[in-house]
């Protein structure tokens, strides 16, 4: 069941696309207060020799998800480095099966995935954000560090587990 509707989904890419950047700073330090684990995820991509151009590319789609979590009306607790560590591992072994069958093999895996992820929502949008970049850009082999922690950053989303119903009404779409 997801937890983040379609809805707020579009309404946290309109926010962050009308974001100046001094908005996104604020955004920034409302996620280092909240999910700081989420931020760390994204900040250390540098160090796994991640371009800074890139890494920032990877920072908009912590702001479009930390927003999307905003606009559901849910309280999030905090991701851990655990939780995080945990999400990774269950998507490698999810995917690297998948390394050794064939493409149209390894086309049904992914789309068993993608129809089984609970917040598909989200996914879509991040995945077609991604791939959206992926066409833009000089592709290199740390890319891959890029998309795998925009997909750790949608698991952790997605499989932290919620207490309680929505704290507030989204907005309605003006």
């Amino acid at each position: 069941m997801t937890r983040i509707s379609l809805d707020a989904v579009a309404r946290a890419m309109r926010a962050v696309e009308a974001m100046n950047l001094q908005q996104k700073e604020a955004l920034t330090d409302e996620i280092f207060l909240a999910q700081p684990h989420m931020l760390g995820s994204v900040l250390v991509l540098p160090k796994l020799g991640v371009s800074m151009e890139k890494t920032g590319f990877a920072i908009e789609l912590l702001l479009l998800c930390f927003q999307a979590m905003k606009e559901s009306g849910r309280t999030w607790p905090l991701i851990t480095e655990d939780d995080q560590e945990l999400q990774q591992r269950i998507y490698v072994t999810t995917v690297r099966p998948g390394e050794d069958l064939s493409p149209p093999q390894q086309d049904r895996l992914m789309q068993q995935y993608l129809r089984n992820h609970p917040e598909q929502n989200l996914l879509a949008g991040i995945g077609a954000r991604t791939a959206d970049w992926l066409e833009r850009i000089d592709p290199e082999d740390s890319d891959r560090y890029v998309m795998l922690a925009a997909t750790n950053l949608v698991n952790c989303i997605a499989f932290v587990p919620l207490a309680g119903k929505p704290t507030r009404r989204p907005r309605s779409v003006k």
